[in-house]
């Protein structure tokens, strides 16, 4: 456990070797897992007021599909789309590094302290989306972290796509117990 939160600490302090690591570490797959649902289960206990309890557990599977779609969509948009002659890479190792890019979303864990918790979201947001930069720069190979940005945006704007679609044929409507 002391070298999770190590390497969680290391992720969180947008540490680059500790991202070479867990990409050269094939055994980091279910650190990096836990990374994602740790994350996301601190997520949903500081939204514990809007979502309830129900919520954390919705949360933190929504958070371990929306982790493996996202590697999946900057693996083929870094290797088929933007790739480098040195990109070398497979879905696990962006997996690993990707997982261990959520390790700021612990602090959302205090979303629920009112004024500050829209800031404190904000403040993790922008610093998971530089650490998801660096872990995608380091899987892929690249020496262009622009690059790697653009992988991150175009990823982003499909993911939110694919969302919206889901999000459509699932339905939004409240499907709450005794809810018309």
């Amino acid at each position: 456990m002391a070298s999770l939160v190590n390497r969680m600490v290391r992720a969180a302090k947008l540490d680059v070797s500790l991202y070479e690591e867990v990409e050269a570490d094939k055994s980091a797959l279910g650190q990096a897992a836990v990374v994602v649902l740790i994350s996301s289960i601190a997520a949903g206990i500081g939204a514990v007021s809007q979502l309830g309890v129900r919520g954390i557990v919705t949360t933190a599977i929504l958070a371990l599909l929306g982790w493996v779609v996202w590697a999946f969509l900057t693996y083929i948009i870094g290797t088929r789309l933007l790739p480098v002659p040195e990109t070398k890479t497979d879905l696990p190792e962006m997996m690993r590094t990707i997982g261990f890019s959520t390790s700021p979303g612990v602090l959302n864990v205090f979303g629920f302290i009112p004024f500050l918790g829209g800031f404190i979201a904000l403040a993790v947001a922008v610093w998971s989306f530089v650490a998801m930069v660096i872990a995608v720069r380091q899987a892929l190979d690249y020496t262009s972290t622009w690059r790697a940005v653009g992988v991150c945006i175009i990823g982003f704007i499909v993911y939110i796509i694919i969302s919206i679609v889901l999000a459509g044929l699932v339905g939004t409507h409240d499907m709450t117990p005794g809810a018309s």
